[in-house]
């Protein structure tokens, strides 16, 4: 099967949507219990963490965690969002900073100005999307960003998509309650999918859609830890309470070679087997032997590997004992935690 598939579905009773890319599982979103990234509450805040600039808040979910708390004082209500997962037993971690994100159109409330995607360079379109942003936008004093999908879309879509996100934050912006509540959830699986898997693809909507496109095959070998890189190598991903450690496996070959080749072969691989596995936080790599002069090129790969990534991740470097560790943010529930 070759070729982008997009397969919205469930897994149970879980929403969820896989992207395939060539046969292979490219990508996983599957709905957890948790609150979803991007939902808006309006919060109480509870008591601040000394040391750490940070404060609790009480939501309709549970605690949550917000940094940098300037002038917020116990008892005051706030206006947060949900900027992802929360590990096991830990506060829910959001943010001050409120922005409306769909396929077209990003409304960032307290940044105002227009901008359009850099991605996006041919003058010509980028004088047409700006002439639909402030036709679409009109006197709002809110931000908004023309994301890099407006280059393939219809006017009228994008127009709409602007409007849809402007109201919805005047709606959430403008609110004056006092206790707390949820004010806009954040997307299911089936939104996201429609919102950030934007390059032309077939789409499968009718049930039974991941067992006859193979995504259930692929959800099987991704709960387990091995990764197969080709030549009898493989990279094992196992997740831990402190990090997430992966292995590289040169199999029977013990050349340095080889070890090349598997790390460059971890370095392309590795962001896909940390998305289907909703994998985050921070990640350890213990690397198959290879020359330090070596070391670069990997760098390199793992960088531009991961430039494609949906999900925000920190290249840190080097440890003394030649691993190499990265942090994520966690955009998604573990699989092993929904499934």
């Amino acid at each position: 099967m070759k070729g982008r598939t997009i397969i919205l579905d469930h897994l149970g009773d879980r929403e969820a949507a896989a992207l395939m890319v060539d046969g292979k599982l490219d990508d996983l979103l599957i709905d957890s219990d948790a609150p979803r990234p991007g939902t808006v509450y309006r919060a109480i805040a509870d008591r601040p963490v000394k040391g750490q600039g940070g404060m609790f808040l009480k939501t309709p979910d549970g605690s949550a965690f917000l940094r940098q708390i300037k002038g917020l004082a116990p008892g005051q209500p706030i206006l947060v969002q949900v900027t992802g997962f929360a590990e096991p037993g830990k506060a829910i971690p959001v943010t001050a900073k409120i922005l409306f994100k769909s396929r077209y159109a990003i409304v960032t409330p307290e940044a105002p100005g227009l901008n359009i995607s850099r991605s996006i360079k041919d003058e010509a379109l980028r004088d047409r999307l700006l002439e639909v942003a402030h036709d679409s936008a009109g006197d709002s004093g809110f931000g908004l960003i023309l994301r890099s999908s407006c280059a393939a879309a219809d006017d009228d879509d994008i127009a709409e998509d602007i409007t849809a996100m402007l109201d919805l934050a005047a709606r959430v912006m403008e609110d004056g309650g006092t206790g707390m509540e949820v004010l806009s959830e954040g997307d299911g699986p089936h939104v996201l999918a429609w919102r950030d898997w934007t390059a032309p693809a077939e789409v499968v909507t009718e049930p039974g859609g991941f067992e006859d496109h193979g995504v259930m095959d692929e959800v099987e070998a991704a709960r387990g830890p091995q990764v197969g890189l080709g030549g009898g190598a493989s990279i094992y991903v196992e997740p831990t309470r402190a990090l997430v450690a992966v292995d590289v496996n040169t199999g029977s070959d013990a050349s340095l070679a080889a070890g090349v080749k598997a790390n460059m072969a971890c370095a392309r691989l590795l962001p896909r087997a940390l998305r289907v596995r909703g994998l985050g936080g921070q990640i350890t790599l213990d690397l198959a032997p290879m020359p330090k002069k070596d070391r670069r090129a990997f760098e390199s790969a793992l960088r531009a590997a991961f430039r494609g990534d949906d999900v925000e991740t920190a290249l840190v470097g080097w440890t003394p004992l030649g691993h190499f560790e990265l942090q994520r943010k966690r955009m998604r529930a573990a699989l092993s935690e929904v499934l």
